[in-house]
């Protein structure tokens, strides 16, 4: 330390003054960021003032509550803590509590994942607490894989930080298997916690690691909690869940809250924590609570002072945060991916109450700009939840009714949270609501609710209520989602033959939401009384071609990729048969990719399944640079323009005549190419484009396009006259179309 830390010093002091000061706004990141300008060893300067040591908490999902529990639990023993407790999680967030507090005895700090690189050389924390890992703003942070890396670099930078980690997921036990093997941390442990038996609960469609981190074999599972969580092992190498050292059992899951007891190194249930109970409820807020218990534990903190800070935890910054609104409960919480939105549901289906339900999803830059991440998540589940309203908003809400509408529920459309609670107004009392919002929309909604709790507004305040219509002002909105909606369907014939669409490897290939092109292509069949028949075609199955009528291929990460390839290559003259006699085929992304000659995979330029006369290479001088952005193409497929988003590396450059799929017309995205300003490829009844995700969700023109050419491809298999697509009404997905062209400039 020296002058320059001493400016530094200076310069964020006189900068948090000036926010708190003269501009009344919070001094989170932005004294530590010029102060880090300034002396960028300013974390290493300033951890000194912590006596006893630090814990870094780190993971996808739940940093936040565990960090301010910890602290909590800290300062209830009567530590003195430095902690940044507002989610300030970068580099200059953790500075400026530095900066700003008065010494302590311990700092308990939130990092983000990629930025724990930037943050944990400097500290050196005695402990790093890692919680998950789910896939999250692919579009900023790319594939898990650049996660893991940068977390086993930061661990290599300092040796002797300690990881606790979640080991029921696969992702993270990697992570510790590899900081073991690094030669500057052999004589430093791991603690492995995790949940130590079957909590029995219903799994989702999708989860974010299938195969062995070590081999890439597909994992086998004992018992899966959720997501990837549980005890998997490889049947081929051995990579598996290692012994527990912090363990939950006797799980109780109910509409009061939640508890458990702990075992430590598989022995009883340890002296030192005693069962965790909590009001709360949720199988991700038992692997919080186990992680915040572990870390106490392991820092020295009273039992008896964890569990008061848990009795008396009470968020004020909207996650599980509770609100009394006009006689009605509202439970606030953070939602950014599908595993989160996921487990906000498993909340809201425990609750056996009429229920209003309001999912509010922005994209700015702070949440991912690619929101295909919502085909993801199981809104399927609402169908179950017996009498509920729902409503959508923020930035995106047209994506999202989008995708209820394909799930069966009828969702209204709200400008924000004060019109939101003015139409709740009209549904009784008993009915409690949820609330869930991405990053940047939570704090919005927050401010409304927190004034409105406070008295401070009334509930039609900024909200124009005479577009209320009249049967919305009655108990009957809570009847909205569809009551056994299968049953409201046109009957198909009973002698129909069904339209065969065949997922191939939706196990692997899942990466983007591409999932959700099959719920539309089925659902508007559905809707028209049209018999179909869905086949997933997992990693190890086969299928019979000549009885399929259209194909959907998406894509995935590189190790998914690349062992689904081997799959595709053995299909080749199959699938090269399929398309020349005519068979519908959708080719999403890497699915696109590998029809050409050749296709890149990882940084590899490999052999591809040859059905167009396309190649797929680096861009030119090798260049890692990804095509990232949001697109809009105008093509003959559809009078409307196209809509979508593109995330990939890789060039595709088509052969001389062969047709694209469409030309770009918005300022943002490149499609195919750096240069030709057009995506994908269009010969015969083959569709390949890197518009990745629900490519048809706000393109329907598109979708029943695809299904006129199956339903040929049925009567040709069957002799029967081809069946008719009578009309839908395409209203929301038209509307968000709309909405993103004329974000886009697109008219």
């Amino acid at each position: 330390m020296g002058l320059q830390f001493a400016i530094a010093r200076a310069v964020s002091s006189v900068s948090a003054w000036g926010l708190k000061n003269v501009f009344h706004r919070p001094a989170a990141n932005f004294p530590g960021k010029i102060a880090l300008y300034v002396d960028p060893q300013v974390i290493g300067h300033t951890a000194g003032k912590l006596s006893k040591g630090s814990v870094v908490v780190v993971g996808t999902n739940g940093k936040t509550t565990v960090t301010n529990l910890l602290a909590d639990a800290l300062e209830g023993a009567g530590e003195r803590i430095i902690c940044n407790r507002t989610g300030a999680n970068l580099d200059s967030g953790v500075a400026t509590a530095l900066l700003r507090s008065k010494p302590a005895d311990w700092g308990v700090f939130e990092s983000d994942e990629l930025w724990l690189a930037k943050i944990l050389p400097q500290l050196q924390a005695t402990y790093v607490v890692l919680l998950n890992l789910f896939r999250d703003q692919l579009d900023r942070v790319g594939e898990i894989d650049r996660i893991q890396d940068s977390i086993v670099g930061a661990l290599e930078a300092s040796p002797e930080t300690v990881l606790v980690y979640n080991a029921d997921d696969p992702l993270c036990t990697a992570i510790a298997d590899r900081a073991s093997k690094l030669p500057e941390r052999v004589n430093t442990p791991s603690v492995a916690f995790g949940v130590g038996e079957d909590m029995g609960l219903p799994q989702n469609s999708v989860a974010d690691a299938q195969m062995c981190q070590r081999c890439s074999t597909m994992l086998e599972y004992t018992y899966r909690q959720y997501g990837q969580l549980g005890d998997f092992r490889c049947p081929k190498c051995g990579f598996a869940r290692p012994e527990l050292t912090f363990a939950a059992k006797n799980v109780q899951l109910n509409n009061e809250g939640l508890s458990f007891s702990v075992v430590q190194n598989g022995g009883e249930a340890a002296e030192s924590i005693p069962t965790i109970k909590a009001s709360y409820n949720g199988a991700y807020m038992v692997y919080n609570l186990l992680a915040t218990a572990a870390a106490a534990n392991l820092v020295g903190c009273p039992s008896e002072a964890l569990q008061r800070a848990i009795d008396a935890f009470d968020p004020q910054n909207g996650r599980l945060q509770t609100f009394e609104i006009d006689g009605r409960r509202i439970l606030l919480n953070l939602a950014k991916n599908p595993t989160g939105f996921n487990q906000n549901l498993k909340i809201v289906l425990q609750d056996p109450c009429p229920k209003v339900v309001a999912f509010f999803v922005n994209d700015k830059e702070g949440d991912g700009r690619d929101v295909s991440w919502l085909w993801d998540i199981d809104f399927e589940e609402l169908a179950d939840a017996g009498e509920v309203a729902v409503f959508v908003g923020g930035i995106r809400g047209n994506d999202v009714q989008v995708r209820l509408k394909y799930a069966g529920v009828d969702a209204t459309l709200v400008e924000d949270a004060n019109d939101l609670l003015a139409r709740i107004a009209y549904l009784p009392a008993a009915a409690n609501a949820y609330f869930i919002a991405n990053y940047t929309a939570l704090p919005v909604v927050h401010a409304v609710l927190t004034k409105r709790a406070s008295g401070e507004a009334s509930s039609s305040e900024n909200a124009d209520t005479s577009s209320i219509a009249p049967q919305d002002r009655s108990a009957a909105v809570l009847r909205r989602v569809c009551e056994g909606a299968a049953s409201s369907y046109p009957k198909p014939s009973p002698d129909a033959t069904p339209l065969v669409i065949a997922h191939l490897f939706p196990d692997l290939l899942n990466l983007y939401g591409d999932g959700g092109n099959v719920r539309i292509l089925a659902q508007r069949l559905r809707w028209r009384g049209i018999p179909v028949e869905v086949k997933r075609i997992n990693h190890g199955e086969i299928v019979d071609l000549s009885g399929v009528d259209l194909v959907v291929l998406g894509g995935g990460p590189d190790r998914e990729q690349r062992l689904a390839s081997v799959e595709l290559m053995r299909m080749r003259d199959d699938l090269r048969a399929y398309v020349e006699n005519g068979g519908v085929l959708l080719a999403i992304c890497g699915g696109y990719q590998i029809l050409g000659r050749e296709w890149l995979l990882g940084n590899e330029v490999v052999e591809g399944l040859g059905i167009i006369d396309m190649t797929t290479e680096r861009a030119e001088g090798g260049s890692a640079d990804r095509l990232i952005d949001n697109i809009v193409l105008s093509s003959s497929l559809a009078q409307r323009p196209i809509v979508g988003y593109e995330n990939h590396a890789g060039r595709t450059h088509l052969g001389q005549g062969v047709e694209a799929l469409g030309k770009v017309v918005s300022s943002t995205g490149h499609g195919n190419d750096d240069l030709s300003k057009k995506d994908g490829v269009f010969y015969k009844n083959l569709v390949g484009t890197y518009l990745h995700g629900p490519f048809l969700a706000k393109n329907p023109e598109v979708a029943d396009a695809l299904l006129a050419r199956a339903l040929e491809r049925v009567a040709m298999r069957t002799g029967a006259p081809a069946a008719s697509l009578a009309s839908l009404d395409d209203t929301v997905e038209h509307a968000a179309n709309d909405v993103m062209c004329a974000r886009l400039g697109v008219r």
